[in-house]
């Protein structure tokens, strides 16, 4: 009887948790903080190149809606240790900091933001990264809706530095692929994510390339943005 009960127990202490870590703001703070893990300072440029050799997933339609089971998911059986850091992308003036991670697994767009193509090069043609919008106006992408025309966007590789200039910002149908097609005479870089919670749209910020400087070149406002906490799960 008394080991009944302790499972009878045991499974309700499951389930209750169950609950109470699903119900906002308490699920929130369950997911917080694991992609800190992967900032930019806790990378070596050796880490890098090999990250840039992994095989990963490019495939968009495949990419999940985010979901608060998932990622606690994610973190509790432990398939984010190995996400491939290749970048880190800043917007400064929205609070913007997140690793970038090679392909479009869906771990990383819950830590992160993803690259779309194997072949696509910073400060050359069109460079697009995506990530979610969350249901937090702080996490993930979700803060490119208040981005202005003119605001910087910076993109490191610890090699160099690549600051964008804002010039478009649009909410699209979804099957606009084209938003990421290169613009002959333009360096561009576009950033994705939902246009609404429901992703019924997708919201596009496009910037062009206003300089590349090394990293021993990089300038206070770039080293500030990188600096800036890390608003992801």
């Amino acid at each position: 009887m008394g080991r009944k009960f302790v499972g009878i127990l045991g499974l309700l202490i499951i389930l209750v948790g169950v609950l109470v870590i699903f119900n906002k703001p308490i699920k929130n703070y369950f997911v917080e903080k694991t992609g800190e893990k992967y900032e930019i300072s806790k990378v070596t440029k050796k880490e890098i190149a090999e990250n840039q050799k992994k095989e990963t997933i490019f495939d968009f339609d495949a990419v999940e809606p985010l979901n608060m089971s998932a990622v606690a998911k994610s973190q509790l059986n432990g398939k984010n240790k190995d996400l491939p850091v290749i970048a880190s992308v800043a917007v400064p003036n929205v609070g913007i900091c997140l690793p970038v991670f090679k392909g479009l697994e869906n771990d990383g767009l819950y830590y992160g933001a993803g690259t779309l193509s194997p072949d696509q090069e910073m400060g050359e043609g069109n460079y697009g990264i995506a990530s979610h919008r969350s249901d937090r106006a702080d996490l993930l992408f979700t803060p490119l809706e208040e981005v202005a025309l003119g605001d910087k966007i910076y993109l490191t590789d610890l090699t160099n530095v690549y600051t964008y200039v804002a010039t478009w910002k649009e909410k699209v149908d979804p099957s606009a692929v084209d938003v990421l097609d290169e613009v002959p005479g333009k360096r561009l870089i576009t950033l994705l994510t939902c246009g609404d919670i429901y992703a019924t749209t997708r919201l596009i910020v496009q910037g062009e390339l206003a300089s590349v400087t090394s990293m021993d070149q990089m300038t206070e406002e770039a080293a500030n943005a990188f600096d800036l906490p890390m608003g992801t799960y």
